[in-house]
């Protein structure tokens, strides 16, 4: 059985690509379509729902810790499958804060899982966390832990 599911990784990918449309930096006409292009697309590829309000999904586990910022993109899999938020921060090192925010919240960083993932893993038994990011984008990928 996989460490990660193919839904994960369908989250991930659509969740590196919503990123570099956001950080292309698109204003006014161009953005709206970009982000409709977006939903339409992890809406497709995951049966489920997203959202590029500003709003967690209402299912989100609020056992996940989110650190400050702005939501860009936010989406979850049909029967909580997974969620994917991507998020822009002021701090000097958004990354570096989420993934102590994790670990404040009892979450493990899984260094072996992390090489079949693009980035650092937690888990807390509930739920495995993968934060990656670049300058002030974090993108949280989070599923069901196996």
């Amino acid at each position: 059985m996989p460490l990660i599911s193919g839904r994960a990784r369908a989250l991930a990918l659509v969740a590196s690509l919503a990123t570099a449309a956001l950080l292309a930096g698109c204003t006014g006409t161009v953005q709206e379509s970009v982000e409709r292009s977006v939903e339409e697309a992890v809406e497709g590829a995951t049966g489920g729902q997203v959202d590029l309000s500003g709003e967690l999904p209402t299912d989100f586990p609020t056992s996940v810790p989110i650190i400050d910022g702005d939501v860009e993109l936010a989406g979850g899999a049909a029967d909580a499958e997974g969620w994917v938020v991507v998020l822009s921060s002021e701090a000097t090192d958004p990354l570096g804060d989420a993934r102590a925010a994790s670990e404040g919240a009892g979450f493990r960083e899984d260094p072996t899982l992390a090489q079949a993932a693009a980035g650092a893993v937690f888990t807390d038994g509930e739920y495995l966390v993968i934060l990656a990011g670049e300058g002030g984008t974090v993108t949280y990928t989070v599923t069901p832990a196996p």
